[in-house]
């Protein structure tokens, strides 16, 4: 089992009224690469805000690297790096120059340190060039490299792709798996490109409005994104026993709207749809399926809002 480095446990922040994250628990192991999948809204960034000691918790308990209050807390966040606005630099300076700025502030002693990241997010060309004409795909690894000076355990990076081309996408993903595989860096990443993430991460935290609706590792989603064919009948009891008696397949299942997915056999789709009508069964619905990230988000948090709607009028019904 990997070792533990950050532990949240029933973590909560108010702003007023409002709840932005409401009783979230969750760890991150040695190695992970973490995604924190929601809109905007789902509290993602306020949570990376509190791990990075920048926004203060109504409750709960966070521990990093074992350690739980302050004075500790602070020191084991010297051992992470954040990235959790707009990379910032200044812009009539070139990429060495701000780094060396953020060298000298961060107290580290290795001048050679510079070029070292700079090598390490391809960025070692820009020579005199000043950060005012750098892209966008630039900027960002620059902030990279501000991230990796100080050699971190754990990074947390907020929407490191938004806004690029999908070149610059491809060149920052790449980046990131190398230096999770290379370097062995444990990172906590989040985008709402939900089908960047599912090439990236290792395992998900799936928020919606301030709360945790799930958490699955890559394995375990990739299981349940699947490709499968719906087929919906006019009797799906005995479609489902033609399928298990007659055909010999096991791996389907009846959905809560009653179809069944099946998630074998797809390449005899024709001979299917045959057995099921010569056995009395008449096909009403058929067709391939494959769910990915953001379908499969958009459906639990369908199904989340559901039932959060179903206690508000339960709980309106007793008053």
């Amino acid at each position: 089992m990997q070792e533990i480095l950050i532990d949240v446990k029933n973590l909560e922040k108010q702003y007023g009224k409002q709840k932005a994250v409401n009783d979230v628990s969750f760890q991150v192991r040695k190695g992970m690469i973490c995604g924190l999948v929601g809109p905007n809204g789902a509290g993602k960034t306020t949570i990376m805000k509190i791990l990075g000691g920048l926004v203060i918790p109504t409750g709960g308990i966070i521990s990093i690297f074992g350690a739980n209050d302050e004075k500790s807390l602070s020191k084991a966040r010297s051992r992470m790096s954040f990235m959790v606005e707009i990379p910032y630099a200044k812009e009539k300076m070139t990429a060495y120059e701000n780094l060396e700025i953020q060298r000298i502030q961060k107290g580290i002693p290795d001048k050679k340190r510079i070029h070292e990241v700079l090598e390490t997010v391809n960025l070692t060309d820009t020579g005199k060039k000043p950060v005012q004409n750098f892209s966008l795909g630039m900027r960002q690894r620059l902030g990279i490299a501000n991230a990796l000076l100080s050699k971190p355990e754990i990074m947390v990076l907020d929407e490191p792709i938004n806004g690029l081309d999908p070149e610059g996408i491809v060149e920052i993903r790449e980046l990131l798996l190398r230096l999770n595989s290379e370097e062995k860096i444990t990172m906590i990443i989040s985008s709402h490109i939900l089908s960047e993430l599912s090439l990236l991460c290792t395992d998900y935290i799936f928020l919606n409005k301030g709360e945790i609706i799930q958490t699955v590792s890559a394995p375990e989603l990739n299981k349940l994104c699947r490709e499968f064919y719906r087929i919906d009948t006019d009797n799906n009891n005995l479609a489902a026993a033609i399928l298990e008696n007659k055909l010999g397949y096991s791996q389907f299942e009846i959905d809560k709207d009653g179809s069944i997915k099946l998630y074998e056999g797809l390449e005899n789709l024709k001979s299917i749809s045959r057995a099921l009508f010569e056995n009395g069964v008449t096909p009403v619905g058929l067709g391939i399926n494959e769910a990915n990230l953001e379908q499969y988000y958009m459906n639990l948090a369908g199904d989340k809002n559901e039932e959060s709607n179903k206690s508000s009028e339960l709980s309106d019904q007793k008053r």
